[in-house]
């Protein structure tokens, strides 16, 4: 137990008041202005300090832990422009629901209005990113405002809190640490919504579920199940979602497809869509004469939970509703897809090997983007694992996801499938695998383009030459990860046909720290 006294600065009484709240981790990139707090971590007992070599790192790390350890952690965050270099995967940990404590420094507070260099509108940067924002005023305020950007962190179904810490209210005396504060409860769903979806679902028209967030859990997904059988009804999960456990064992659900067109034609001849947790489908983007909603005219998107909503509970409340407690919920097969035979690399060919390799409890991070197209049906009958995707459309968050998911689950190996045009924005999490020899294999899928711009560049009708094409090549020169990731200290192979990479495929899972395979195709 920590020693504790009346001498605490502000620093110090703040770290032992996230460590009262249940928080044991901190993703930092620091600076001067939050030495204080750095110093406060020697003090104080109980934090675990993971440093990320780039802001998207440690902001995209804590998403990652958040969705497999279901508590926050902290990051600390240097200033305005730190904050900035972390917005990207802030965004994405908004979008999945991530609960994430964020602890930017600030200049001392007489020292602002001289306008030094560094000066920024951090509250202004802090708000399209978060649910909470505060700047603490004083010192003796610190440990309170901990407290708060803490509960207000874990306020269902999670959120992003972000505290400004001024300098001189870290370094100054403050009292005691503030106990932690219990966040509300989640709102329940009212007993008539439950009856509407009850008599929506007996009214025998075609009828899918859209879902997401925690409802994507084993349990959850079993109860819907009983549900689709009783009523037959389809279950679809959004089109990207924080947590799916799926593979053998659990019940299979498959998600709405990205393409505009083949998400029109799968939601095409349901009359009702019951959304639990998720919005009514939309396009990622416009495109001309393509919709913009992806249901048909004649169908009525109904709402069964809000986001904010207890979404398993009122699972729970509608199978009870309908009566289903002894239905069976269909169950996934094992029937992993055998081993390709040799020949070279291709999107199939590497979603058969990572199908028929992923082993037991793994934690799959997708940021495969065109390249992991062929992976949900590969993977659907594979040993039983969490599967982990991009929510908020910004790339760069593969690397870091996967680092996070590791720092949470010590035991588990992480299999993490990344693009290689998205894996440069923050290749710097390499670094942090390695130094914290984190169990992570990741296959580096290099087709040495942006592939979904080449997509995307023919799905708005643009009128493309040499000179836009060009700028989707990544090439001249091409990227050598082997030698990028072996020099940030993470053992590396390369992979160009399917005998190379099954062989290492398993190397990686052997090996109880990073390992990286570049798999050209």
């Amino acid at each position: 137990m920590t020693t504790r006294s009346n001498t605490m600065n502000g620093a110090e009484s703040l770290v032992q008041t996230l460590i009262d709240s249940g928080i044991d981790v901190c993703f930092s990139n620091p600076g001067t202005s939050e030495m204080h707090f750095v110093a406060a971590l020697d003090k104080i007992a109980g934090m675990r300090c993971v440093l990320g070599l780039f802001e998207g790192v440690v902001t995209g790390a804590a998403d990652g832990y958040y969705r497999m350890s279901d508590k926050p952690a902290v990051t600390l965050l240097h200033l305005g422009p730190g904050l900035g270099n972390g917005l990207a995967n802030l965004h994405n940990a908004k979008k999945a629901a991530s609960a994430v404590v964020n602890i930017i420094g600030e200049h001392a507070t007489y020292h602002v209005e001289h306008d030094a260099p560094l000066t920024a509108d951090i509250e202004g940067i802090a708000k399209p990113v978060s649910h909470w924002v505060k700047t603490s005023r004083s010192a003796k305020d610190v440990a309170a405002d901990g407290a708060a950007a803490v509960a207000a962190s874990i306020t269902y179904p999670g959120q992003v809190a972000s505290l400004i810490l001024p300098a001189n209210t870290a370094w100054e005396a403050a009292g005691q640490p503030a106990p932690p504060l219990t966040p509300p409860a989640p709102k329940e769903v009212p007993t008539d919504r439950i009856s509407a979806i009850a008599a929506v679902l007996r009214s025998g028209e075609s009828t899918a579920f859209i879902m997401t967030g925690h409802t994507l859990r084993a349990e959850p997904l079993a109860i819907a199940s009983r549900i689709a059988q009783a009523t037959n009804a389809t279950l679809l999960a959004q089109t990207s979602n924080a947590r799916l456990e799926r593979g053998a064992g659990r019940v299979p659900i498959n998600s709405v497809p990205y393409p505009v067109d083949a998400a029109v034609k799968v939601l095409a001849d349901y009359k009702h869509l019951i959304c639990i947790g998720a919005k009514p489908p939309v396009a990622f983007f416009a495109y001309p004469d393509k919709p913009s909603c992806l249901w048909a005219e004649d169908c009525t998107p109904h709402i069964l939970a809000h986001p904010d909503e207890d979404g398993m509970l009122a699972l729970q409340a509608l199978a009870d509703e309908l009566n289903v407690s002894d239905r069976k919920p269909v169950i996934q097969s094992p029937s992993p897809p055998p081993l390709p035979a040799h020949g070279p690399l291709d999107v199939s060919s590497i979603a058969a090997i990572v199908g028929h390799l992923i082993p037991e409890n793994a934690i799959v991070v997708d940021e495969g983007i065109t390249a992991s197209r062929n992976m949900p049906q590969a993977t659907a009958g594979a040993a039983p694992h969490d599967w982990l995707q991009i929510c908020g459309g910004s790339i760069g968050i593969g690397f870091p996801l996967a680092t996070g998911a590791a720092v949470a689950c010590p035991n588990r190996k992480v299999v993490a499938l990344q693009a290689d045009g998205s894996g440069m924005y923050t290749l710097q999490a390499l670094w942090t695998q390695a130094r914290e020899n984190l169990d992570i294999t990741t296959i580096l899928l290099s087709n040495r383009a942006y592939a979904i711009l080449k997509h995307e560049l023919k799905n708005v009708g643009a009128d493309a030459g040499t000179i836009a094409t060009d700028m989707m090549e990544l090439n001249r020169p091409d990227l050598d990860w082997v030698s990028m990731a072996r020099g940030m200290g993470v053992e590396a192979g390369l992979a160009t046909d399917t005998n190379s990479l099954i062989r290492e495929l398993k190397a990686g899972l052997a090996s109880e720290g990073p390992y990286l395979i570049e798999a050209v195709f």
